[in-house]
């Protein structure tokens, strides 16, 4: 069976370009793993550019039950500081926004198919064949690759060093901790990674972690015993967390995170989106962002007739001065000495967290528009 176009993902990524070629008159076909949307490790953050790519898609977040974010706290041992956020920006689960998506494109007319897992991908002639998990074969001249965290086989990317391994969970914070944390998302430090918490919708809240291998192993690779740990290196999650209800029987996880990998070659007809693109370290909160920035300039590459491989070139020297700031930060949390200093450098973290959260966002051709957010 051949299509025109052919996207295989049903993320933010991929339902993102599936919309935006289908309202313009393309015949698409969507290849989705997952029978239905689900919980997925991410931090759920929703930047300014996000809600603006959003907004254009037809989505509006207040409408799913949106938690506006104004500001973002660092905690190091039992103190914290805040910043005001430069921008407008929400967070609401994955699992809803995706089911959002799924719904926007199938009104634009995207044939999707779900619960079907694609197996490799591999060109013959002027023709990409994507075989899927039942052995079945489908052929189109044009494929996005918007598979997420999953690779496929024959477009691997990298392997990740240092071996982090992610998770996400949600909590119902006790009443106290939650009216403390709202409009808020908090970024937290412990020794081999950090973690994130912030209120989704419905009053409860995202907790979203990395840690590299070698620490985690230090827990017996159990998650009672890394959340224990957490609590003990950064008393603020402890305090955040005193009462807690864990709503999830266990977290979501997610291994082998390639942070700062930018795909810089691709071949004729295969335009590589969201993390097949680019993987900025969790805490800057970009990940949904960069998957709809990079769905829209597809799209637009795509309708233009732009050839894969300058897309792709382009895409990257794009990204690259956001990804290498972002890393450079990263690099700084994660470095022990950093860490130890830190509470004595709080009270300059609101000034450093309005310049760094400026220098990596990616530029918008429009104005963000506020009223996605309103409460």
């Amino acid at each position: 069976m051949k299509d025109e176009v052919l996207i295989l993902g049903g993320g933010v990524a991929g339902c993102a370009v599936a919309i935006s070629l289908a309202r313009k008159g393309r015949s698409v076909t969507l290849i989705e793993r997952e029978p239905t949307p689900r919980h997925k490790v991410c931090g759920e953050f929703l930047s300014g550019e996000a809600l603006e790519d959003l907004d254009l898609l037809g989505i509006n977040v207040a409408d799913l039950g949106a938690a506006p974010i104004h500001c973002v706290r660092l905690a190091a041992a039992r103190r914290a500081a805040e910043a005001p956020l430069p921008f407008p920006a929400a967070s609401l689960t994955r699992k809803t926004l995706d089911a959002a998506l799924i719904a926007r494109a199938v009104d634009a007319g995207v044939c999707i198919e779900q619960g079907r897992s694609v197996q490799s991908l591999r060109r013959q002639g002027d023709t990409w064949l994507a075989t899927l998990d039942d052995g079945e074969t489908r052929e189109a001249p044009a494929v996005f690759l918007a598979t997420g965290k999953h690779d496929v086989r024959g477009h691997a990317r990298p392997k990740d060093p240092e071996r982090w391994i992610a998770f996400k969970t949600y909590f119902r914070l006790a009443p106290d901790q939650a009216a403390e944390l709202a409009n808020a998302s908090e970024l937290m430090l412990y020794p081999g990674g950090y973690g994130g918490l912030q209120p989704v919708q419905g009053g409860i809240a995202n907790l979203c972690c990395v840690v590299q291998q070698r620490f985690l192993a230090k827990a017996g690779f159990r998650w009672e015993n890394f959340l224990a740990k957490m609590q003990h290196d950064c008393p603020h999650l402890a305090m955040r967390l005193a009462e807690a209800e864990e709503l999830l029987c266990k977290p979501v996880a997610v291994t082998h995170i390639p942070y700062g990998f930018m795909r810089s070659v691709t071949e004729e007809g295969l335009y590589c989106i969201g993390d097949q693109a680019a993987v900025i370290p969790s805490f800057t909160g970009d990940g949904i962002s960069i998957a709809l920035h990079t769905a829209r300039c597809a799209a637009t590459a795509y309708l233009a007739g732009e050839p894969a491989q300058l897309f792709q070139a382009k895409l990257r020297s794009a990204l690259l001065n956001q990804m290498l700031l972002a890393r450079i930060a990263a690099d700084g949390l994660n470095n022990s000495f950093a860490r130890a200093v830190l509470p004595f450098c709080l009270r300059v973290w609101p000034g450093v967290m309005r310049v760094t959260a400026a220098l990596t966002r990616i530029s918008q051709p429009a104005a963000v528009t506020s009223h996605a957010i309103a409460r």
